[in-house]
């Protein structure tokens, strides 16, 4: 855990407190193109610490999505129906969460190595059966590694 390069961010329920620790960033769920979603995405899980006043603090967890293009030419952020880190925010609370993302998020140890913990499991799998959907989410992950800071900061949400 690396309390140096921690985030806060002022919300009107209280701080929230996001760590570069791996356990604190989880690939849920990874989506190849489709006929009918054709398109690559991938939902992260995000835990921080919510330090309410006069309170203890409290374990979070929260979900947003990153959704690429097919030629990886063009990416959103999308909230889930549920859980959203974007969720019951005001206007400035939700640049602030879309600045973490880009400024700090893709930056970390953790990010990286969720994605790199992913992409070996995938390899793993993929050199077993050689299955081409495999090998799309072996290639959607290194692009995922590739993120810029404009990259998210350009992203509709």
């Amino acid at each position: 855990m690396d309390l140096l390069s921690s985030k806060v961010i002022k919300t009107t329920r209280g701080l929230e407190l996001y760590i570069d620790s791996v356990e604190n960033i989880t690939i849920k769920g990874i989506h190849i193109p489709t006929t009918s979603k054709p398109y690559y995405g991938v939902k992260f899980e995000i835990d921080y610490f919510l330090l309410e006043e006069h309170k203890y603090y409290d374990l979070q967890q929260n979900y947003f999505c990153l959704v690429m293009s097919e030629n990886f030419q063009s990416i959103k952020l999308e909230e889930p129906e549920m859980q959203s880190l974007f969720g019951v925010k005001n206007e400035e609370e939700f640049k602030a969460t879309k600045q973490l993302l880009s400024d700090w998020l893709i930056k970390t140890n953790a990010y990286r190595e969720a994605i790199l913990q992913s992409l070996n499991e995938h390899k793993e799998h993929g050199t077993k059966e050689g299955n081409e959907d495999t090998k799309k989410t072996i290639t959607f992950l290194k692009e995922l590694l590739e993120l810029k800071t404009i990259d998210i900061e350009h992203a509709p949400i």
